[in-house]
């Protein structure tokens, strides 16, 4: 990096400080802090939650999957497009009618008891500090190697006992810090959205320039055909002409693997309903249909926008550094070889910004549980504005001192990704159903949620238990999981019906599992349980078809193109259709 680069780096994280110190005088007590007031329009909800997932990680995580499993390794991540899509068209009302500040304290509107409040306890500290601190220790592990790729740091021993790195990250997180615990949700959201534009430029730079290396998108596909890995531009992990259909093992997805992730892995991850950054941005929507509209910009930022940006990069790595040993470097390592001075500048912003606002996000998100979850509920309920909003600054500090060991332990970004994703499989059944039926107790989301962890943890870590195949240890947790907490369900008694009246005045959940207390309460659902089971079904035709079309045909996929066009656009037109019979006929 050049000075000219240094310069506008440091103009940007300035700008970043100043914007965050003045977006927190708004801040006046808790629901501020956290849920910025319930303020937001669905536009800038939508675009902080693409920007929490457009961290400096995934682009070094997507080029390592290419490297590794070639394009149908994205699988692993495009399947939580379903869990999302169900987000948007089923319960991104559903949430912001709960009025609940978290996901966590949305346990004792659902249930209710000592079981209810222990649920919530327990649920605050699990995410808040176990799974939330690994996903700001894999930021921060993908901020080292991309430091450690520009040349910035590289190991060495500072003043005796510190390395470089390890200095690196301190003065990141005090700087992220200054303007993340000043400024709360608030600062989080505007920022975020400054951040993403960055980020998207900066994807495009570097995309720009590796294909100009290339020779241009189709001598880069004859590179690649060159090379005798067909699992390199293979949409799906196997082969389908007039040979027959052939399942690819060069890459490294096994059939039980890719099942896992396109049948199992979305509904029973804990954000099967939502996921707990996402739900803090819809609880901080004005109103139901903002909520939803969050979830659209979302998904056509994250999926459709952002995926083959990276994709494509990947793809050249290949190409352009043949010789990279650890794949997800190949990234930073490009933007080096390849950006101009100021270009690389505007590219090590952009992956700053992209960084910044997920660990601020993570920050600010983890800290509302231990502040309002735990902090306020079990310990100071009488807790006024200015000391719970000091107990979430303080709790900021804590979770980002945490996140930051964690990096320092670690060296592979996926697999950190995927033991996130073992220790939070096992409850989405759960988390699903207790918005439908109203037997689901407490204890049935209790046993769910540890077991599913526990099994998780150990598969993934135990040398005595590890499962080498990631779709065999899903369906293994999943299982276990199911038995257990269905086994608690059948032995506990249900909630009570005060509990459980009061759970449907305020949200009105559709679905048979609650018609006898609707007719008892003559409250009448907002949706109807099959139009949101049809939008479902149509919202992921829609994303699929649009990511499938525009993949298809930057890789010169003309067939493939088409069929998934028109899949998009037929599943567009019924899901209008949709709507306008359901207003005409009134269908709840």
């Amino acid at each position: 990096m050049t000075n000219i680069d240094w310069f506008i780096l440091f103009i940007y994280l300035f700008f970043s400080l100043v914007l965050g110190i003045y977006i927190s005088l708004r801040n006046r007590n808790e629901a501020d802090y956290f849920v910025a007031g319930r303020r937001l329009n669905g536009w800038l909800a939508g675009m902080s939650m693409a920007a929490t997932t457009f961290s400096i990680d995934t682009p070094l995580y997507v080029a390592g999957l290419i490297g590794t499993r070639g394009l149908a390794g994205n699988w692993e991540w495009w399947s939580f497009g379903l869990a999302h899509v169900a987000m948007t068209v089923i319960f991104a009302p559903l949430w912001r009618r709960s009025e609940v500040l978290t996901d966590a304290a949305f346990t004792e509107l659902r249930y209710g008891g000592n079981a209810a409040a222990c649920l919530r306890g327990i649920k605050a500290f699990l995410l808040s500090v176990p799974i939330n601190c690994i996903g700001i220790g894999y930021a921060f592990l993908a901020m080292r190697k991309v430091a450690e790729a520009l040349g910035v740091v590289d190991g060495h021993i500072v003043f005796g006992i510190f390395t470089d790195t390890m200095i690196l990250m301190i003065l990141v997180s005090i700087f992220l810090l200054i303007y993340t615990v000043l400024g709360g949700l608030w600062a989080v959201v505007v920022n975020d959205f400054l951040q993403l534009v960055l980020a998207l430029i900066g994807a495009f730079a570097v995309c720009y320039v590796v294909l100009d290396a290339s020779g241009g998108m189709t001598d880069l596909l004859i590179s690649l055909e060159e090379l005798d890995r067909p699992e390199l531009l293979s949409l799906f992990p196997w082969t389908l002409n007039k040979d027959g259909f052939n399942w690819l093992d060069s890459s490294g997805i096994t059939i039980t693997t890719f099942f896992a992730f396109c049948s199992l892995q979305w509904w029973s991850f804990r954000r099967s309903d939502g996921g707990g950054e996402f739900i803090q941005r819809l609880l901080a929507t004005k109103d139901e249909q903002q909520a939803t509209l969050a979830g659209i910009v979302f998904l056509i930022v994250n999926y459709l926008i952002r995926s083959w940006l990276w994709i494509l990069v990947g793809l050249a790595g290949l190409i352009l550094l043949p010789s990279q040993v650890d794949m997800e470097l190949s990234y930073p390592s490009l933007a080096v070889k390849y950006l101009p001075p100021v270009g690389l500048g505007l590219v090590v912003v952009s992956l700053v910004a992209a960084f910044m606002s997920t660990v601020s996000t993570s920050i600010n998100w983890g800290a509302s549980y231990l502040a309002h979850d735990l902090y306020k509920r079990f310990l100071r309920p009488s807790a006024g504005p200015r000391e719970m909003i000091l107990m979430g600054q303080a709790a900021s500090i804590l979770l980002l001192l945490v996140g930051v060991v964690t990096a320092l332990f670690n060296s592979s970004i996926g697999s950190m990704f995927r033991l996130v994703i073992a220790i939070g499989t096992g409850p989405g059944a759960v988390l699903v159903l207790r918005w439908f039926w109203w037997r689901i107790n407490a204890l049935a989301e209790l046993s769910s949620m540890l077991s599913g962890f526990f099994i998780g943890l150990i598969t993934s870590v135990s040398p005595y238990f590890f499962i080498e195949d990631f779709g065999k240890r899903l369906f293994i947790t999943t299982s276990f999981t199911a038995v257990i907490w269905l086994f608690t369900l059948l032995i506990t008694e249900p909630e009570s019906e005060e509990t459980l009246e009061r759970f449907v005045l305020q949200v009105k959940p559709p679905g048979p599992g609650w018609r006898n207390i609707r007719k008892k309460l003559n409250i009448d659902p907002v949706d109807s349980f099959l139009v949101l089971g049809a939008r479902f079904l149509l919202g992921a035709g829609i994303l699929y078809g649009g990511l499938i079309f525009i993949g298809a045909f930057l890789l010169h996929q003309e067939k493939s193109g088409w069929i998934a066009l028109f899949v998009a656009v037929i599943c567009l037109f019924l899901m209008k259709k949709t709507r306008l019979i359901t207003q005409k006929f009134d269908l709840r």
